[in-house]
C-alpha cells in the first residue's frame, strides 16, 4: 500500500510542500535508518550511505491522494499498489534527458532552477535523471546564468567541524567532519587557516608539516577531498569569489616571505592561473569583488612590516593593478592604551553589498561605508551588541546577498552561544535582526558565504 512506500535519498536538506487546488502534497519527514539513529542530516560516515524518507500521506475523507511538488509542478502518484513498483522501476531507468517527461527537459530545468537549493536533496531522490542533474553541477551553472542565487553561510567554531546556515529559512546544517577519511595531521589542526567559498565548493587552506594544503568540500557530493595545489602555495592572503572564479592575492610562502603574486582559481575547470603581481607585497590583507573588479585592501608589508593603508584594484579585462591610497578602513581617533601591534590584529573586516564597500570597526563597534567618489570612510551606525572579538579575531563580517551578516561569538571561551545578525543596507541605517542563535563555547574560527 502507499502508506508503506519508501524512497531512498542522500543526506541533504529540508524539503518544501505546496498545496494546489484539490491536490494533496506528499509531506516528507527525515527518518534515521535504524542503525544510524544519532547521525546528523548533512553528515556522511560511510561512502554511499543513505537515509530513508518515509511518506506521510494526507487523507481527505476516505480517499488518500498523493503528489510530488517540484518547483510548482505536481507529479501524481498512482494509488494502486500493483502499479507503484512498475512506476518506480520505470523512473529509476528513465533516460537522463527525460526529467519531467510531460513538459520536456528544458521546462523541467526551468522549474528546478527556481526551486530552493534546500530542496535539491529531495529532487535528487526522484530518479537517476534528477540525481545526475543535481550532482553534475549543471543546474547550478544554469541558476547562475539565470541570476538565481541563494547564499548560505558556512562557518567553523570547532576544529575540523563546519556548519552551514540558511538565512532565508533560518536553518542550521552540519557538514561532514574533515578528518575521518583524510586524517589531517596535528600541524594542520593547530595552524592558522583561511577559507573561501567559490562556485559549489568550500576551500579550507592550511599547513601540514612540510607544505601548504587545501581541503575542498563539494556541495554536489557532500564530501571533503584534498590534493589540489596553487601554483605558488601561500597562507595569510586576501581573497574573494565571483561566481565560479576566485582570486587570491599576497600572503606568505612556506619560508615566511611576503608575496605580491596573485592567482585566479576556476572552480568549474579546477585550474589555477597566475596573474600579474601586485604593486606591493602584503600579507594579512582582505579581498572583495566590487563593480566587476577585484580589490585587495590593507595588510602588512614592507621591510619594517608596517600596516598598509592602501588598497589595489585588479581589472579583470586589462589584467592590470592600480594602487588606491587610504582604502583600508584605518580606525579613527587617538591611539588607545595597550593598542596591539599590527601583526596581532585581524585582517580588515570588509564586505561588499550592491557594489558598496562596508567595514566593521571592532574597536569602536561601528559599521563604516566607503565613499568611492571621495575615497573616505564614513560611519553609518553600530555593530550588533554581540559582536565581541579579540582584536577582530573571532568576529565574522560577511556579505550575504543583499544583506550584511555578523556572526558574534561568546564573550569568554566556553560561555554559551553565537548569534547570526543581519542588516539590509538598502533599508536604511543599521538595524540588526537576529536570524539565529546556536550553542557554542568557541569563537568563529573561519567563515565563508557560498552563493549558488
Amino acid at each position: 500500500m502507499l502508506e508503506d512506500w519508501v524512497r531512498l535519498v542522500s543526506r541533504d536538506y529540508p524539503r518544501t510542500c505546496e498545496r494546489d487546488g484539490n491536490w494533496l502534497c506528499m509531506s516528507y519527514r527525515l527518518e534515521k535508518a535504524e542503525v544510524q539513529q544519532n547521525k546528523r542530516p548533512l553528515e556522511e560516515t560511510n561512502e554511499g550511505e543513505e537515509i530513508v524518507i518515509r511518506k506521510v500521506s494526507k487523507r481527505s475523507g476516505d480517499q488518500t491522494d498523493t503528489s510530488l511538488s517540484i518547483g510548482g509542478i505536481l507529479m501524481p502518484l498512482s494509488d494502486q499498489s500493483d502499479q507503484s513498483g512498475n512506476q518506480r522501476q520505470a523512473a529509476d531507468n528513465s533516460d537522463s534527458s527525460s526529467l519531467i517527461a510531460a513538459i520536456g527537459r528544458d521546462n523541467s530545468i526551468s522549474c528546478l532552477i527556481r526551486c530552493s537549493r534546500a530542496d535539491y536533496g529531495a529532487v535528487a531522490s526522484l530518479n537517476r535523471s534528477f540525481r545526475s542533474l543535481i550532482r553534475s553541477g549543471e543546474l547550478y551553472k544554469l541558476r547562475r546564468q539565470s541570476g538565481v542565487v541563494e547564499h548560505w553561510v558556512y562557518f567553523s567554531c570547532q576544529l575540523l567541524e563546519w556548519e552551514a546556515f540558511d538565512p532565508s529559512r533560518r536553518h542550521w546544517m552540519h557538514l561532514p567532519r574533515m578528518n575521518p577519511r583524510m586524517n589531517p595531521n596535528d600541524c594542520f589542526v593547530s595552524a592558522d587557516k583561511e577559507s573561501l567559498a567559490v562556485g559549489t565548493e568550500l576551500l579550507v587552506f592550511g599547513r601540514e608539516l612540510m607544505s601548504h594544503v587545501i581541503y575542498r568540500y563539494s556541495l554536489l557530493t557532500n564530501t571533503w577531498t584534498t590534493g589540489m595545489s596553487m601554483n605558488a602555495p601561500r597562507c595569510l592572503f586576501g581573497s574573494a569569489s565571483l561566481g565560479e572564479i576566485a582570486i587570491l592575492a599576497g600572503g606568505c610562502d612556506s619560508q615566511g616571505n611576503i608575496l605580491s603574486s596573485a592567482e585566479l582559481y576556476n572552480s568549474e575547470a579546477g585550474t589555477w592561473t597566475t596573474l600579474p603581481s601586485m604593486k606591493k607585497p602584503r600579507k594579512m590583507c582582505s579581498g572583495v569583488f566590487m563593480d566587476g573588479n577585484f580589490y585587495v585592501i590593507g595588510g602588512i608589508g614592507g621591510a619594517d612590516l608596517r600596516l598598509l593603508t592602501c588598497g589595489e584594484e585588479y581589472n579583470l579585462e586589462t589584467g592590470t593593478w592600480t594602487e588606491i591610497p587610504n582604502m583600508s578602513p584605518v580606525r579613527t581617533g587617538a591611539a588607545r592604551d595597550n593598542e596591539p601591534p599590527a601583526a596581532s590584529e585581524a585582517p580588515p573586516l570588509i564586505a561588499v553589498v550592491n557594489n558598496q564597500l562596508y567595514a566593521a570597526d571592532y574597536a569602536d563597534m561601528e559599521v563604516r561605508k566607503y565613499d568611492k567618489e571621495n575615497r573616505v570612510w564614513v560611519t553609518v551606525g553600530r555593530l550588533p551588541e554581540r559582536a565581541d572579538s579579540m582584536f577582530g579575531w573571532g568576529l565574522a563580517f560577511r556579505a550575504c546577498g543583499d544583506r550584511l551578516i555578523v556572526i558574534g561569538g561568546p564573550r569568554n571561551v566556553g560561555e554559551g552561544f553565537i548569534e547570526v545578525n543581519s542588516w539590509v543596507p538598502s533599508q536604511g541605517p543599521p538595524q540588526w535582526d537576529v536570524l539565529g542563535r546556536k550553542t557554542s563555547g568557541n569563537f568563529v574560527y573561519n567563515c565563508a558565504v557560498m552563493g549558488c
